[in-house]
């Protein structure tokens, strides 16, 4: 990413949330759209695909709070013009070059203005940029981050699972070590002098930089182009990695394995992994929040006399449950400890949903039964109070 494509993006508008969105709100947002545009939903579609790179780019950025925090700043510095000449600079052309707050140009350890080479720290971490005395040092390059998907059964999500993830991902050539020559002897990239960056202006004054066209941000020109790599000095390559999945994880969860991405160059870190996790419906249990649901058929008489039902539990013994007297069809009762895993290890509850099952075919016997009732309670009318409560209305 380019600083100038820093400055001017608006990545909250990408995600569609407000500057002062909280971090779960970022997150629902970019997992909305995260699914609506992946590339997996829209086989052949370049404009989603470019869509997903664009909100991902968005989530990497806002997703960090230090990150976030960067960009905001960098945002206010610089998204609405820059500095501008103030009282005593005489009315003229204000030059400077941003190299000079990003740490360079510096004297007496004291920058222009008086700003140091605080807005080095600003940029550093976004940018790769080495701050103050980087010279002409080619910089460690980050890894790429690998986004991956995974799918479990519902017992797995909330019980947590090791699952095999297969991922690809650019990693350095093995053919030629990394470097991009074949030879393993590139050359300092005379147009950037190995910094991976060239400066240019931008008008008004101000000079940003971009990713260098000859080297392409790599600071090394390979002068016997590695036939693997084509010079790149990376190689797609795969790689099968046992990933432990927590427990109580629920459907559209994101989660970050630091350091299990594409690895660095350069002596540069590892980026980071994103599972993407689906699970599969249960055929009996729900699931709302860190509490489990289950309906439970029971018969008239066991609504209206009471009695003792037997609930099934997820992957554990059956509980008993007591039914009141009287008990109507869709109460919800509660059985504690019985549900989803938490983050803390502790676990919700199931909630039991009561459905009366009315027979379809009563024997003789039952039916009797069932007429010696309606005789006996023909006085009473469950609808009087619906009709009285129509009225009101």
């Amino acid at each position: 990413m380019s600083t100038k494509d820093f400055i001017e993006k608006d990545y909250y508008k990408v995600l569609g949330v407000p500057k002062d969105a909280t971090e779960a709100e970022i997150k629902k947002a970019y997992r909305k759209l995260a699914r609506e545009y992946h590339p997996d939903a829209n086989k052949g579609n370049v404009k989603a695909e470019e869509r997903f790179k664009e909100i991902s780019e968005a989530n990497d950025i806002l997703g960090d709070p230090k990150k976030r925090k960067e960009y905001d700043e960098a945002r206010a510095l610089f998204g609405n013009g820059g500095f501008r000449p103030g009282p005593g600079a005489g009315g003229g052309s204000f030059n400077f070059d941003l190299g000079d707050l990003f740490g360079g140009g510096a004297q007496g350890g004291q920058g222009a203005g008086g700003f140091g080479g605080g807005l080095g720290d600003v940029f550093g971490g976004l940018f790769n940029r080495g701050g103050a005395g980087a010279g002409t040092r080619t910089q460690p390059r980050r890894g790429q981050d690998i986004e991956s998907e995974v799918t479990l059964s519902f017992t797995e999500a909330i019980e947590g699972a090791t699952v095999p993830l297969r991922m690809s991902s650019q990693s350095p050539c093995k053919a030629c070590s990394g470097t991009g020559d074949k030879n393993g002897t590139p050359r300092v990239c005379p147009t950037c002098v190995g910094t991976g960056q060239v400066a240019r202006g931008s008008g008004g004054g101000f000079s940003l930089t971009d990713p260098c066209p000859d080297c392409k941000g790599r600071g090394l020109i390979a002068e016997n182009a590695c036939e693997v790599c084509k010079g790149s000095g990376r190689a797609k390559s795969s790689r099968t990695m046992q990933v432990r999945i927590p427990a109580g994880v629920s459907d559209g969860q994101r989660i970050r394995l630091r350091g299990k991405g594409a690895p660095g160059e350069r002596g540069g870190p590892a980026g980071d992994l994103y599972v993407v996790v689906h699970v599969d419906a249960h055929p009996v249990f729900g699931r709302k929040d860190d509490n489990l649901t289950v309906t439970v058929p029971v018969t008239f008489s066991e609504a209206a006399l009471g009695g003792e039902v037997r609930v099934p539990t997820l992957g554990g013994p059956p509980v008993t449950l007591k039914l009141p007297p009287g008990t109507p069809n869709g109460r919800t009762m509660r059985a504690r400890g019985k549900g989803a895993v938490r983050k803390d290890g502790t676990r919700g509850d199931l909630l039991v949903t009561v459905e009366v099952s009315v027979p379809t075919d009563l024997t003789g016997k039952a039916r009797d039964a069932l007429e010696a009732y309606r005789e006996a309670t023909a006085g009473e009318d469950p609808r009087a109070d619906l009709f009285q409560a129509a009225k009101g209305a």
